[in-house]
């Protein structure tokens, strides 16, 4: 059995070259007081050795310690709930190297509230994700951050015309052309109405998923006539009673889409009127309510976005946008999920 290689070390380039540890380390963090020939002696020493720089022991090396701020919504939407138990296991990881994070529950859907929160982190961290409001006063808010030398990334509902670094998050425009052609398929040729539920079309990303879906909808499924859409503000409550309301004044309903939280509501309200048969139904994200849902056969599609994967998204880039270190786009590509009754992980 052959040895694994062992990793190249700056000892390594270092001896390679001839000159010593520390005149290896000014030449590659290009700090001056170094000939040009023993600067050529130590690039080319890294050619020949393949070496590559472990950024993250550098970075501990030095000392250096980060502090990020996870802005997550309050109330009872269950996406944010798990979303904020992933940011805690993140938190860990990222601790171990020199990087801290806390969480701050505010109420997105009130800009004013969310621009004050966040104005009032200036100071206090490096870096800063947050799921924003597309409202002018919470765009300024984030351009004073990141005036302010403050990394900034907004997760899961962007706010693109602000001056924040990255969006973490699903193309959610694609979402929503994807839930048309879902509930349009399920639909099986049939005519009649569509309900369209959103938590508010404030949330970039509710607006977005709406626009996609009418998309597909008036262009493919001419037969399906989409209903003005409802908002819930992503509480259950609220979702029963437009999806009760829904359901009572449309008869030939044939199928509903929730573009935001709220599933449980919209669930009971359909098993609620005997509907859950014949109705289409298509939400997002997989939580235990909706993974049960399919399995009774109340929801016939989720389309989900790994809470996992966008916090540990969030986490390396502000860690990478901080450190100056290279950012892996396609690492930080959020995938759309499919699930149906027939493939729950």
């Amino acid at each position: 059995m052959s040895r694994p290689l062992s990793r190249i070390t700056l000892q390594d380039v270092a001896r390679e070259a001839g000159v010593s540890l520390a005149t290896a380390d000014r030449v590659l963090n290009g700090r001056t007081g170094v000939r040009g020939v023993t600067a050529e002696k130590v690039q080319a020493a890294v050619a020949r050795l393949g070496y590559r720089p472990n950024l993250a022991a550098a970075r501990l090396a030095r000392g250096e310690t980060y502090r990020f701020c996870f802005v997550l919504p309050v109330g009872s939407n269950v996406f944010m709930r798990q979303l904020a138990e992933q940011v805690a296991s993140t938190a860990d990881w990222v601790a171990a190297q020199n990087a801290y994070i806390d969480t701050l529950r505010v109420d997105v859907f009130a800009p004013e509230t969310l621009a004050a929160a966040l104005e009032g982190l200036i100071g206090h961290y490096d870096g800063v994700a947050v799921v924003a409001l597309d409202h002018p006063q919470v765009r300024a808010a984030i351009d004073d951050l990141v005036d302010a030398g403050i990394a900034v990334v907004t997760l899961v509902s962007d706010v693109p015309s602000s001056q924040r670094f990255h969006y973490v998050g699903i193309d959610n425009i694609a979402a929503g052309r994807t839930a048309a052609t879902l509930l349009g398929r399920f639909a099986g040729g049939r005519t009649g109405a569509v309900g369209l539920i959103l938590g508010t079309p404030a949330l970039r990303d509710h607006a977005e998923r709406q626009f996609g879906f009418m998309q597909v909808m008036a262009g493919e499924y001419p037969a399906l006539h989409v209903l003005p859409p409802v908002q819930s503000l992503d509480e259950d409550d609220r979702a029963h009673a437009v999806t009760e309301a829904m359901l009572r004044a449309h008869p030939d309903l044939v199928g509903l889409y929730n573009v935001g939280a709220g599933n449980r509501g919209v669930a009971t309200a359909i098993t609620g009127t005997n509907r859950g048969s014949d109705l289409v139904f298509v939400g997002h994200d997989l939580t235990d309510d909706t993974r049960r849902f399919l399995l009774r056969g109340v929801m016939d599609a989720v389309i989900n976005q790994d809470a996992g994967h966008q916090s540990r998204s969030a986490a390396r880039v502000l860690l990478a946008r901080c450190s100056g270190e290279p950012l892996m786009t396609e690492q930080e590509r959020i995938r759309i999920d499919i699930f149906v009754r027939d493939n729950l992980p």
